[in-house]
């Protein structure tokens, strides 16, 4: 057996004995979170090193009150590159195995596939551990809710990766709309021309698993399936793939929405409806087009505001682009259409309010930029509070999933209820709301 690495019987084992507090029992018990002393330093773990993990583990490591103490990935090879940089970290391949032997930890930050987000925070929080958790902060919406309650009920600091949630141009951009400037906000378009989709079938063969790399570990909740290689889904296009990634709009969406959902301060959308394509059975759709309806906020104008959200080749209407008097559209961004004004917000960039000849000579509100993983950081330390908790990131997350939802029924309009965390006019589509984990792979709580 390699070192890190649970088998299942071992992790059923583990399971019964209760290794992680609060993993056999109800979401309410358990550890709270241990506030580290300002003059202390956070002991850190990372799981997932790759990719977005690695850009998060570097950032977590700059910090001077910080110490990465353990690593764990499922590609192990990818762990065992930080030895250098961090000299006595510990390496596991499982996470469960770092959960079970980390006894001293104080936080926890999550960078793997969409999938793995929930079972992995849920199993760290129910130790009592503060969590960082990569976007979008689920695959499912129970997901979402779920940790948003848990964090709640411990009282543990939590923060989800959208890290340009803390930039000066996205915290002018929520002042631009909380102040008015372009008066109360009738309609919102929302874009990325990212295309994490694929219409093609299932590749028909089967390729043997790399050695170094835990395939069983990878899939974690996600019903078994033989290993495909050459990149069809680790290390990036799993984001393509229905039970691992959540597409174009769980990848930019929690990034674009962010700023327009706080800045119009708004809650759970009533009707979320897509204009298509559909997914096949295996992955997302390119193209995508989903319209939200809120309830209206004291931003916006009327008992209702609209968004709609684009990807793709899909783009906001002539109409809509014609207010920007000739500016190009950005490749990813928002436009918000005031009674007053238009506001388009580039991802990433300095928000631009439009007529410009009525905005001249306007200064837009003094902001300052924050870190956000030194946010998160020192709220472990008791100094400060995140911005993008579970409290936030959680709601955020929801809205962003019932579109993916939605666009498995293309031209059907759903209507939400958000209390009850069901469809009311779409029983089928209530079968995706919250997906059933794997034998062995199940988590108290999800």
């Amino acid at each position: 057996m390699k070192q890190g690495h649970l088998t299942r019987r071992e992790f059923l084992g583990w399971l019964a004995a209760g290794a992680v507090a609060g993993w056999g029992t109800g979401c309410a018990s358990g550890p709270r979170g241990r506030r580290v002393a300002p003059s202390e330093t956070v002991l850190h773990a990372c799981v997932g090193a790759g990719g977005m993990g690695a850009s998060d583990l570097a950032s977590f490591a700059q910090h001077p009150f910080v110490r990465i103490v353990a690593i764990a990935d499922v590609d192990l090879a990818r762990a065992e590159a930080w030895r250098e940089k961090f000299p006595g970290v510990r390496i596991y391949q499982d996470w469960r195995r770092l959960l079970e032997r980390e006894k001293e930890l104080d936080s926890l930050n999550v960078s793997t596939p969409d999938h793995m987000h929930a079972p992995i925070a849920m199993a760290a929080m129910q130790r009592g551990l503060h969590v960082y958790v990569q976007k979008p902060l689920t695959h499912d919406l129970y997901e979402a809710r779920q940790l948003t309650r848990m964090a709640r009920e411990r009282g543990l600091v939590t923060q989800m990766g959208i890290q340009i949630h803390s930039l000066a141009e996205y915290r002018q951009a929520v002042q631009v709309l909380r102040r008015g400037l372009i008066g109360k906000v009738r309609e919102v378009h929302l874009w990325s021309d990212k295309s994490w989709g694929d219409p093609e079938p299932l590749p028909a063969r089967v390729d043997p698993v790399p050695e170094g790399f835990d395939w069983d570990g990878w899939l974690g909740v996600a019903e078994w399936r033989p290993f495909i290689g050459g990149g069809y889904y680790h290390p990036a296009n799993w984001r393509r793939r229905l039970d691992f990634g959540t597409g174009t709009l769980g990848d930019m969406g929690c990034h674009i929405f962010d700023p327009v959902f706080l800045g119009l301060a708004l809650t759970a959308p009533r009707t979320v409806r897509s204009e298509g394509p559909a997914p096949n059975a295996w992955n997302w759709a390119t193209d995508g087009r989903v319209e939200y309806v809120f309830p209206g906020t004291a931003y916006t104008a009327g008992p209702e505001v609209r968004l709609t959200w684009y990807d793709g080749r899909q783009k906001p209407p002539r109409a809509v682009v014609a207010l920007l008097e000739g500016d190009p559209l950005p490749a990813q961004g928002s436009i918000c259409v005031g009674t007053e004004g238009v506001m388009l917000l580039p991802h990433i960039g300095w928000p631009r309010l439009y007529p410009r000849r009525r905005f001249e000579g306007v200064r837009l509100p003094e902001v300052e930029a924050g870190n956000h993983y030194t946010l998160f950081l020192e709220a472990v330390r008791g100094r400060g509070s995140t911005t993008a908790g579970f409290d936030y990131a959680g709601p955020l997350t929801e809205t962003v999933l019932l579109g993916c939802v939605a666009s498995r029924f293309p031209k059907t309009t759903l209507a939400w209820d958000s209390e009850r965390l069901r469809f009311t006019n779409e029983s089928e589509a209530n079968r995706f709301v919250r997906r059933r984990y794997r034998r062995g792979w199940e988590v108290r709580g999800l």
